[in-house]
């Protein structure tokens, strides 16, 4: 690769802002119209702060439907985000021209089981950075067969990795730490972030991220950054990689206070972690779409909050280091980790046997390649725990998903909107 590529891309970009103790923040945001995309772009490229763009694709190309895609366009109807195979690269490279930038990089966020048309578009329209994974955009989001799913990103994987041997900055993020959103305790959203990123540096990729959604209990979620961050330089040799914080993904708080109560507390897990990325979302979020000036208003709010948390998290000497080097989280993320890893020297057949096997297990995801045995319960504390490990290899195994009720699933899935509402009520 040469120097210029190496320094035009995500990674390395996030990589310069680190250094310079600045977190990359970033929102989720995406546009049928070209033009709309485009002033989306600029919006989130003037924002205060150190700024990523985002491109997320619409619901027909997520699932291949092309075709579907040009008819919106052909009759100019609107599409819930980009469809850059539709398109065509070069109405996309039009798009993005004078926007996208080595100070200004843009990743393409898109939800698909199959990505290997859409990784195909982006890379001709010069993009090199995407997410997702052959478990995390397969599982929660898809009925493709797992062992579809793998081959697909299989080669999906190839083609960004041959992109790379010729220069290209490419840069991938496993979707593994954001599994369903809610409700997964840390242990597996850690694994499985860890996992598939095994299975892209396999596949020749060297530019990495690890994604970790925020949980239910600050404490316990710091516990598992660190964790993550452990087992990604015990797992991952000859790999640069960092770390991206999703705000959380489950049921919002209703009020503005609650909701930016929460979106404040993932700014502080992000700085405190020491994690150089955070997906952002806005106070809005439990009621409608956002505009493109509330993105902006969120981006710059959590961009300015990171450096002030940073800075006296560093005054206090508060840091990493605080978390128990072997802690219930890492215990059992590295005991997953190394289960799959036992099953074969193949990654891919690995992972297919795991969920085979009930080595690793979903819980409530109804894909029906997951056994979908396991459940969790979140503990008056507050953490994310196991009630039922199922076959999970996991030293405290408990087998007790009968005692999860209905009224119990629904006060889970309410927990943090109500915790962060009531906070503020009272």
């Amino acid at each position: 690769m040469s120097s210029s590529a190496a320094d035009s891309g995500f990674g390395q970009y996030v990589a310069r802002q680190a250094s310079a103790g600045r977190v990359v923040v970033q929102p989720r945001m995406g546009f049928s119209a070209a033009e709309r995309m485009r002033e989306g772009l600029l919006a989130v490229k003037r924002a205060a702060g150190s700024t990523a763009g985002t491109i997320t694709l619409d619901s027909y190309t997520r699932v291949g439907r092309h075709a579907s895609a040009m008819r919106h366009l052909d009759e100019e109807l609107t599409l819930n985000g980009y469809p850059i195979v539709a398109y065509g690269p070069e109405a996309t490279r039009k798009m993005l021209e004078g926007v996208a930038e080595a100070n200004f990089p843009i990743q393409v966020r898109h939800g698909s089981a199959d990505p290997r048309d859409i990784f195909a578009a982006m890379l001709e329209s010069g993009l090199h950075a995407s997410e997702g994974g052959p478990v995390s955009y397969c599982l929660p989001y898809s009925r493709m067969p797992l062992a579809e799913a793998v081959v697909a990103w299989r080669e999906s994987a190839e083609l960004l990795a041959d992109a790379q041997a010729s220069g290209s900055p490419v840069h991938m993020e496993t979707f593994g730490g954001c599994l369903l959103g809610q409700l997964c305790p840390p242990g597996l959203l850690v694994a499985v972030a860890v996992l598939e990123s095994i299975f892209f540096r396999t596949h020749g990729l060297t530019n990495l991220s690890l994604s970790y959604a925020q949980q239910t209990s600050p404490a316990q979620d710091r516990e598992a950054v660190a964790a993550l961050r452990r087992l990604a330089e015990e797992f991952l040799p000859g790999v640069e990689w960092h770390v991206v914080i999703y705000t959380y993904m489950g049921l919002f708080p209703s009020t503005y206070e609650g909701a930016q109560a929460l979106l404040d507390e993932s700014v502080r897990l992000t700085s405190e972690t020491g994690s150089e990325r955070l997906i952002v979302k806005t106070a809005v979020e439990a009621s409608r779409i956002p505009t493109i000036e509330e993105n902006v208003d969120a981006l710059e709010r959590s961009a300015d909050l990171a450096l002030h948390v940073r800075r006296m998290s560093q005054a206090d000497g508060f840091y990493l280091d605080v978390y128990e080097p072997e802690s219930e989280t890492y215990t059992e993320a590295r005991a997953l980790i190394e289960a799959v890893l036992e099953l074969d020297t193949d990654i891919d057949v690995a992972l297919l046997s795991a969920f085979e096997r009930g080595i690793l297990d979903i819980p409530f995801c109804l894909h029906p390649d997951n056994r979908n045995d396991t459940r969790s319960v979140i503990t008056s504390d507050g953490r994310l725990q196991w009630l039922d490990t199922g076959r999970m290899p996991l030293s405290q195994t408990r087998h007790a998903a009968d005692a999860l009720t209905a009224d119990g699933l629904l006060a889970s899935l309410r927990y943090t909107a109500q915790r962060y509402d009531n906070a503020v009520a009272r």
